[in-house]
C-alpha cells in the first residue's frame, strides 16, 4: 500500500504546482503562524508527524494532564500516540485513543502545504486569543497565559489532481485553571483524499473529514456538524460563537458554548431539530441546555433529510404538469 501511494505521489506532483505557505492577512481569523513566528513543522511525509512535543503547561483535557503531544499531518493533534491514520473512523474511539481533530482527513503535504506548530507565552499572541475570549465569551472573563498552536497551511490531499487546498489551525490555551481549544477554518476546498474514496479532480465525495474531540471511551467526545459527510465542506460558515469558521470549547470541565449537546452533537440555541433519518422524534435546543423531545413526524408534504449532526423535514418540491 505504501509503494503504491508513493507512486500515486510521484505522478500526482507532476500535475500540481506548489502553492506558497504562510501567515496570510487575507485570512485575518487564525492566529499568526509560519516562520517568522518561530514555528517548528512537521516533516514532509505522507501521513507523517512531528516527534513527541513536550510542553511546558500540562494540558488538561477530559478531566486528564498530559505534559506532551503529536502535531498529525493528516489534520490531527493526539495527546499519547501519533496518527498516521488517514480515513477518518467514527466517535467514539473508544481504545483510549485521545485527541483533536480540527480536519481528520488525509492530507498530503509533499503535493503542497506545511504543517506548523509552536508553544508560546508571547504577550503578542496571549492578548490576541484574550481578546477573542472577551469577544466571543465575555462572561468567562479568560486571560491567556499560554498557547500552544498548529496550522495547516495551504496544505493539499492524498492523489490530488487539482490545486484545491485546505488551512486550518487548532489552538490549545489556559489562564492556569480553565482549558480552552480554539479552532479556526481559513479556506477549505477539498474533504476527502483519494484513498478514502475521494475523487482526485475534486477532492470531494468518499469518506469526507472528521472535526471534533475524541477522549478515549465511549462518553466524551464530540463532532462539529458535518463530520464525516459532505457538509463539512462548509464547515468554516459554522461555528458555535456566531463568528464563521471559528469553534471554543471548555475542555477541562467539557463545555460547548452557544447550544446544546444532544447525543455529543452540537445544536445551536433555538434550533429545532429531528434526531434520526425516520423524523418521528422532534426536539428544541433550549438557553438552558436543555433538549426536550416528543414524538412529532414530517407532514404529508415534507421529506425528512439530513441537517448537519440531525435531521430536518423540508417541503417537497412542487411537479407542475
Amino acid at each position: 500500500m505504501l509503494f503504491i501511494r508513493k507512486i500515486a505521489f510521484l505522478l500526482a506532483i507532476i500535475l500540481i504546482s506548489s502553492i506558497g505557505q504562510g501567515y496570510s492577512e487575507s485570512e485575518p481569523l487564525l492566529y499568526p503562524y509560519g516562520p517568522s513566528e518561530g514555528d517548528r513543522t512537521t516533516p514532509v511525509d505522507d501521513d507523517g508527524a512531528s516527534d513527541n512535543v513536550p510542553i511546558s503547561v500540562a494540558f488538561k483535557f477530559f478531566s486528564k494532564e498530559y505534559k506532551s503531544l503529536y502535531v498529525n499531518n493528516n489534520g490531527v493533534i493526539s495527546f499519547k500516540t501519533a496518527v498516521s491514520q488517514y480515513t477518518p473512523d467514527a466517535f467514539p474511539l473508544t481504545h483510549g485513543e485521545t485527541f483533536v481533530t480540527p480536519f481528520w482527513g488525509d492530507v498530503n503535504n509533499e503535493l503542497s502545504g506545511n504543517v506548523y506548530y509552536r508553544e508560546s507565552t508571547d504577550d503578542n499572541l496571549l492578548k490576541m486569543i484574550t481578546k477573542d475570549m472577551e469577544k466571543h465569551l465575555p462572561s468567562q472573563h479568560f486571560t491567556a497565559k499560554w498557547a500552544f498552536v498548529a496550522t495547516w497551511d495551504k496544505v493539499a490531499y492524498f492523489g490530488s489532481k487539482s490545486h484545491k487546498v485546505n488551512t486550518f489551525q487548532a489552538a490549545l490555551t489556559t489562564d492556569g485553571f480553565r482549558y480552552f481549544i480554539i479552532l479556526n477554518y481559513g479556506d477549505i476546498q477539498w474533504t476527502t483524499g483519494e484513498a478514502s474514496g475521494g475523487n482526485p479532480l475534486t477532492g470531494l465525495e468518499g469518506l469526507p473529514a472528521q472535526a471534533g474531540f475524541n477522549s478515549g471511551d465511549n462518553t466524551h467526545y464530540f463532532n462539529i456538524p458535518g463530520s464525516r459527510t459532505a457538509e463539512v465542506l462548509k464547515i468554516k460558515s459554522t461555528s458555535n460563537v456566531n463568528y464563521p469558521g471559528r469553534w471554543i470549547f471548555r475542555v477541562d470541565d467539557f463545555q460547548v458554548p452557544g447550544g446544546c449537546l444532544f447525543k455529543s452533537s452540537f445544536a445551536k440555541e433555538g434550533e429545532e431539530f429531528w434526531t434520526d433519518s425516520t423524523c418521528t422524534t422532534k426536539c428544541l435546543c433550549k438557553a438552558s441546555g436543555d433538549v426536550p423531545c416528543a414524538d412529532e413526524s414530517c407532514s404529508a408534504s415534507a421529506a425528512c433529510v439530513p441537517s448537519g449532526s440531525f435531521f430536518k423535514c423540508k417541503e417537497k418540491e412542487k411537479v407542475c404538469f
